[in-house]
């Protein structure tokens, strides 16, 4: 007697699984730098016996803009674009929604009109789908019920509408319509517009990439202090900057403008900067991909491995913590979340949170003393040793839910 197993791979399941390895060979390293194995050899396998090695590490060199009107490093080269956000998801384009595609959804406008659709041009063409999608049912149920309506009228029976069934399309059995009907999509021009290929013409200009690599200063920092990986130039001369003087740039650009200005900035414990790039060391050099998490109310999200593979499980939200109390009271700087937090603002966070099935963490950060240290390490990263990072995990409880 054999056992026959049935077939569950679909052309869906094929697609997806090709996109995954797509996805596996472009983002295989995650961060910037490339370890390359000489082929084997004698000489190698020797070295191998007395515990060395031929492997060497490669490591890329980009070039960045600091802007601080924008409090962000600028990536202008497409080819270090590139680099930076496949190798670790550094930065978001300026013209996307993470991903530089800007240019490669204009060539795919030109040249395929839309066949091979980018990341951004997928996800709108799904949210068009599901709008079309809800019409459909909306409009089916409607039709239902003017039809018990009619009958009741006419023959005098109550028949009850039926919100499923054959002619009530579910999400298993509709297919978007070959020439659908045009939809209002006025509401929706500003979150995902659609595109229509235009007329290719002989003596069309050819396409400029007028797209940027955005870096916050805690990425650009990352990057240049852990992997000199980064060079930084001013924005007014164009000349790279020293480590010293990034260090001291990143957290002034931070801080309130004064009146009347200093020629000597006074750097503070309580630099946002600081904080935050405690929170991003701390997190990144545990493995984690941390992005910016304005979109869900919070500061950070922390993905596995990175946003083209799955949804970010956990959100951060950064809470500023004053070891002497009074250092607060006498800084002219407001820390966002120093000030103690009320119920409603955190049952609102995690409800926001808890709906889109994420697990809110607070993210305590102690800031030192100024009674105990002398701003004057503030002048060189040595500062961040006396930072320290506390997690408070926090869940909404469902009794309905969580009985088991």
């Amino acid at each position: 007697m054999s056992l026959i197993t049935p077939n569950t791979h679909t052309k869906g399941s094929q697609k997806s699984g090709a996109r995954k390895q797509e996805n596996n060979r472009i983002y295989a390293y995650p961060l910037p730098l490339l370890f390359i194995e000489p082929p084997p050899s004698k000489i190698g396998s020797v070295l191998g016996l007395l515990g060395l090695s031929l492997t060497w590490v490669e490591n890329p060199h980009c070039e960045g803009i600091f802007d601080p009107f924008t409090h962000s490093v600028w990536v202008s080269n497409h080819e270090h674009s590139l680099i930076l956000w496949r190798r670790g998801f550094f930065g978001k384009g300026d013209l996307s929604r993470s991903e530089p595609s800007w240019l490669a959804r204009q060539i795919n406008i030109r040249n395929t009109r839309g066949k091979q659709l980018t990341s951004e041009e997928v996800t709108a063409k799904r949210r068009a789908e599901r709008r079309q999608f809800k019409l459909d049912r909306a409009r089916a149920i409607a039709t239902v019920a003017e039809e018990a309506e009619t009958i009741f009228a006419t023959e005098g029976r109550v028949i009850q509408p039926a919100l499923s069934g054959p002619a009530i399309p579910s999400g298993a059995t509709w297919k978007p319509a070959t020439n659908p009907e045009p939809l209002d999509t006025s509401s929706y021009a500003q979150s995902t517009p659609i595109q229509e290929a235009p007329i290719i013409e002989e003596d069309e200009d050819p396409l400029t990439d007028v797209e940027h690599l955005q870096l916050t200063l805690q990425e650009a920092f990352f990057l240049l202090w852990n992997f000199d990986c980064l060079t930084v130039l001013d924005s007014n001369s164009l000349q790279p900057m020293t480590l010293s003087d990034i260090w001291i740039a990143f957290q002034t650009s931070e801080l309130p403008p004064r009146t009347p200005p200093s020629p000597k900035p006074q750097l503070r414990f309580d630099n946002p900067f600081l904080v935050n790039y405690v929170v991003y060391h701390h997190y990144r050099s545990l493995g984690w991909v941390i992005k910016g998490g304005i979109k869900f109310c919070v500061d950070y999200l922390l993905y596995k491995r990175g946003p083209v593979f799955s949804h970010a499980e956990l959100a951060l939200m950064v809470i500023p913590v004053y070891e002497d109390p009074e250092d607060q009271k006498a800084s002219p700087i407001d820390l966002p979340n120093s000030a103690p937090l009320t119920w409603s603002w955190l049952s609102t966070i995690n409800r926001v949170n808890s709906q889109v099935q994420k697990t809110l963490i607070l993210v305590y950060v102690t800031i030192p003393s100024e009674s105990r240290l002398s701003t004057e390490i503030l002048n060189t990263p040595a500062c961040l040793a006396h930072y320290s990072v506390r997690e408070v995990v926090l869940r909404r409880f469902i009794p309905a839910r969580m009985r088991d």
